[in-house]
């Protein structure tokens, strides 16, 4: 490996892998542990911007994705009771003039597929399946992980990506303490043979009423849709994926909202749920030759959907800092963390700011709702959100 430094990474998620394929690219020496039996990803769908597909593309991966994403031609909000529209992007448009790369959704497990793959092909047993980190440890001149069955897989480097709960973040930084939103959220998908025929073509939507919000968008070419709902409630506060609840609480939720969600709501075989909790934005996430990325140290309320594109901004920008300097390991850490901190800690506190927005109290009534939605969603405030999140490029920002 001409004397780059050796790389153990706890967590074979989207940020995980794309920082993994990130340096074998780069001719480093990867190792990935990974508590699951085998790879596969929650039935949930993911929303990849310009800045994500950026790097997608810079690692190859352009001919392989295309053909399982839906590329929204538009991006519409619509309040809650009445269906009333109001256009935000245009989005099949803007996207490639505006930023050079199309705006794509994907189904988790296709997109973390194709990720898997391209890592393996990269070099063949980097992947470690069945084995659940439990903590980390380092000295002078290595890092290692610590498995659950007691063995200590050594490195130069270690990489915590392994999320929320994340061992190796707690070992050198303590434990966590998350803050429940009052917000539960409910995912499910439904196959487009279920949508009644005027919602056969609907764009990117993002439904807005007081106390809860919902989105939905294709996946998988158009032949699923994904749904989302956030709700104001104090009730459950497991966060977890796999929580499965029912329609009929799902409706409870939502009742009163417009026919169209009902339908969706009706559609979907079996909802999950999970709290919503919040973490303080961390001021450092290196300590020597650890570091952490993803939701293992800037986890985000998922209203702005930059949580699994800040992780792949991290893993691309990590491989590029240790490629610049692999003779200081440490520093080229550092280095890292410099360079993403700020922007990840600003999407953490943007997305908690979205809920003000979304949830308003203006828009319980039609003609409040109206002024509300024309001054909060002009194209220009809209653009001032997420414009500094899509013309971001992690192939050349300062580093």
């Amino acid at each position: 490996m001409g004397g780059k430094p050796k790389i153990v990474m706890a967590g074979a998620g989207l940020g995980g892998l794309a920082a993994a394929l990130s340096l074998l690219r780069r001719g480093f020496d990867v190792e990935v542990y990974e508590q699951a039996e085998a790879l596969r990803e929650v039935g949930a769908g993911v929303q990849v911007s310009a800045n994500g597909t950026r790097v997608l593309f810079a690692l190859g991966l352009r001919e392989r994705l295309m053909p399982l994403s839906w590329q929204p031609q538009g991006k519409v909000l619509r309040v809650w009771r009445n269906g009333e529209t109001w256009p935000m992007f245009d989005l099949a448009t803007e996207s490639m003039q505006r930023y050079g790369f199309p705006y794509l959704t994907f189904h988790r497990a296709d997109l973390h597929g194709v990720l898997a793959a391209a890592v393996e092909e990269a070099r063949a047993g980097t992947i470690r399946l069945r084995s659940k980190c439990v903590g980390c440890v380092q000295d002078e001149t290595s890092a290692s992980l610590r498995l659950a069955d007691g063995t200590l897989v050594k490195g130069d480097i270690a990489i915590g990506a392994d999320g929320v709960h994340s061992a190796v973040r707690q070992s050198q930084f303590g434990p966590d303490s998350p803050k429940f939103t009052g917000l539960i959220a409910w995912r499910g998908v439904l196959p487009r043979e279920r949508l009644p025929p005027h919602m056969l073509n609907a764009p990117g939507t993002n439904w807005v009423g007081p106390g809860g919000h919902v989105v939905h968008y294709f996946l998988r070419r158009g032949e699923l849709l994904n749904f989302v709902g956030i709700r104001e409630r104090d009730d459950w506060q497991e966060e977890s994926w796999i929580a499965a609840g029912t329609n009929e609480e799902l409706q409870r939720d939502f009742a009163g909202w417009h026919e169209d969600i009902q339908t969706l709501i009706r559609g979907i075989d079996v909802p999950y749920k999970w709290a919503l909790k919040i973490r303080e934005p961390m001021s450092a996430w290196t300590v020597g030759r650890v570091t952490l990325l993803g939701d293992a140290c800037h986890s985000t309320l998922p209203f702005m959907a930059q949580g699994a594109v800040m992780a792949i901004e991290d893993g691309f920008i990590l491989a590029r800092c240790l490629a610049e300097t692999p003779e200081d390991a440490p520093a080229a850490l550092r280095r890292y963390e410099q360079a993403r901190r700020e922007r990840a800690n600003r999407v953490v506190a943007g997305s908690s700011r979205m809920t003000d927005i979304f949830h308003n109290p203006s828009l319980a009534e039609a003609d409040s709702a109206q002024a509300y939605m024309a001054e909060q969603w002009k194209p220009e405030r809209t653009r001032e959100r997420y414009d500094w999140l899509f013309s971001y490029d992690a192939t050349t920002a300062a580093v």
